[in-house]
């Protein structure tokens, strides 16, 4: 599963809060978190990072005025997200610093909403290859996850997916391989996800590489690809921002194993969904 447009769920914002440590004498403005969430996701629908960048960062500000926690936590969830994409380390470690203290501070307890936030710091620090600390995160969300989730929620095949590729970067490669084929198994039965379980192929292919080196993985790169390109191509997939950005990342997978028809045809599908919105 990769990243939606935007990096929490509505059923993660609007969960039941936790008593949270704040005086009860302060005002409280809560932010238009539905609202905030709809506009940054049709920047992200344009691929419009920037303006997608000031809207948080605007809502941010708003949030902390007035002693939205949960609000501020959400924005930080999403700039977390946005700074991934955009490859801005600094901001990233620090969205994360200021998440995990306000998620501690805050008392959200082994909430859904404390995994999300678990999960979206672990992938910043991926992004920026610092697997190490990124582990512990996903361990902890994966607590949560198992705990709260059922067992067919799409966000249990993101978290196992993302988990995956970490614990692949750190040479645990029978683990790592677990995970992958626990996402598929959850994502296939999740209407629209075939995108998503292609990308999980792509890693997989990437897997049998770093374990068994490329000449050995041949045969194996192959198939994983086949089918990741059999699903991208599913009859009535949505070909939304969501789908472009998936297009995007699995292209990159095909042209670096050799597949530049498919690359380039990938890529032409993301380019035309971006112009038409």
């Amino acid at each position: 599963m990769t990243e939606q447009n935007h990096f929490l769920l509505k059923e993660d914002y609007e969960e039941p809060c936790c008593p949270l440590k704040m005086n009860i004498n302060q005002n409280f403005t809560p932010i238009p978190l539905g609202r905030v969430l709809s506009k940054v996701d049709e920047h992200l629908s344009r691929n419009d990072y920037d303006s997608a960048e000031k809207t948080l960062e605007y809502w941010h500000t708003e949030a902390k005025v007035g002693n939205d926690i949960r609000g501020e936590m959400t924005v930080l969830n999403e700039k977390i997200g946005l700074y991934r994409k955009t490859g801005k380390k600094e901001q990233c470690f620090s969205a994360i610093d200021k998440c995990l203290k306000l998620s501690e501070d805050c008392e959200f307890e082994n909430t859904v909403t404390k995994g999300t936030s678990y999960l979206n710091c672990a992938t910043g620090y991926c992004a920026f290859e610092n697997y190490e600390k990124a582990l512990p995160l996903y361990e902890k969300a994966t607590e949560i996850y198992e705990k709260y989730l059922k067992s067919t929620d799409a966000r249990l095949g993101g978290l196992y997916n993302n988990t995956a590729i970490c614990l692949m970067r750190l040479h645990k490669y029978e683990k790592s391989r677990l995970l992958f084929n626990k996402a598929i198994e959850i994502m296939s039965k999740v209407e629209n996800s075939e995108g998503e379980i292609a990308i999980t192929y792509c890693n997989l292919a990437d897997l049998e590489v770093a374990q068994n080196g490329a000449e050995k993985a041949e045969e194996k790169i192959n198939e994983y690809l086949e089918k990741a390109e059999e699903l991208l191509n599913t009859a009535g997939l949505p070909k939304d921002g969501n789908y472009a950005f998936i297009c995007e990342k699995c292209a990159k997978t095909f042209g670096y194993y050799g597949f530049f028809m498919t690359e380039k045809e990938l890529l032409k599908r993301a380019r035309e969904i971006y112009e038409r919105t």
